[in-house]
């Protein structure tokens, strides 16, 4: 019998799975610790035996998309939400540094009021509600995890080299809205994944399970039973 685990991205833990919790039994990985993608991949397999269905968001999904490429015989269904395949870009390391270094020295409520607005859908900035969820979620990590994280990112394997060689079921889910894993990102894997498909969330940025949490939850959780 398999199991399902939830894979949060940066910062992120488990309010982005909340709604989908309420509809699967699922479990959800920590990442309190590691600094390395491929680490977070396998311990995820040590610590969760047998075979999974895996929902990854963001970071997450590019663990989830790891555990694949290690372990294919265990992974029945992946889901992979708000994400990308592409290597390092030019640049991105020194501006990666600057932002673990602006979260040391003002700490996790600076970092969330400039990091959180950009990767929501814009109308949805005004939604006290929805932005207090996400900021206190920020809240909850903190700038040495933060930092942890940044590294795993800035050290990540090329997932387009070996996309092509997942062959389980892939639901792919994106913000429509979302700016910093686009549509055209999606589009892109779909090209390469043998046996996927893509659903377009409306009215929604980079935090497509929080911000439409109905919509993300109902699609995850048919997928997955």
């Amino acid at each position: 019998m398999s199991q399902t685990l939830l894979i949060s991205g940066l910062l992120c833990d488990a309010t982005v799975w909340r709604p989908l919790l309420e509809c699967i039994d699922g479990k959800v990985a920590d990442f309190s610790t590691q600094d390395n993608l491929t680490t977070m991949a396998r311990d995820c397999l040590r610590k969760h035996s047998g075979h999974l269905k895996i929902a990854g968001h963001s970071m997450g999904a590019r663990v989830a998309m790891e555990m694949a490429r290690l372990a294919p015989e265990r992974v029945e269904k992946l889901a992979l939400l708000d994400t990308g395949i592409h290597p390092l870009r030019d640049g991105e390391p020194a501006k990666r540094a600057e932002i673990v270094h602006f979260a040391h020295e003002n700490g996790m409520a600076a970092l969330a009021n400039r990091w959180l607005p950009d990767m929501v859908y814009a109308p949805n900035q005004s939604n006290k509600a929805l932005m207090t969820k996400l900021k206190n979620m920020v809240l909850r990590a903190t700038p040495d995890l933060h930092a942890r994280q940044i590294k795993a990112l800035v050290d990540r394997p090329d997932a387009s080299a070996y996309l092509a060689q997942i062959e389980c079921p892939v639901l792919l889910i994106v913000g429509q809205e979302d700016q910093w894993s686009p549509v055209s990102q999606h589009e892109d894997m779909l090209k390469l994944l043998p046996n996927a498909r893509l659903e377009i969330i409306a009215d929604a940025g980079h935090f497509a399970p929080i911000e439409q949490p109905e919509s993300v939850a109902r699609l995850l959780a048919d997928f997955l039973s």
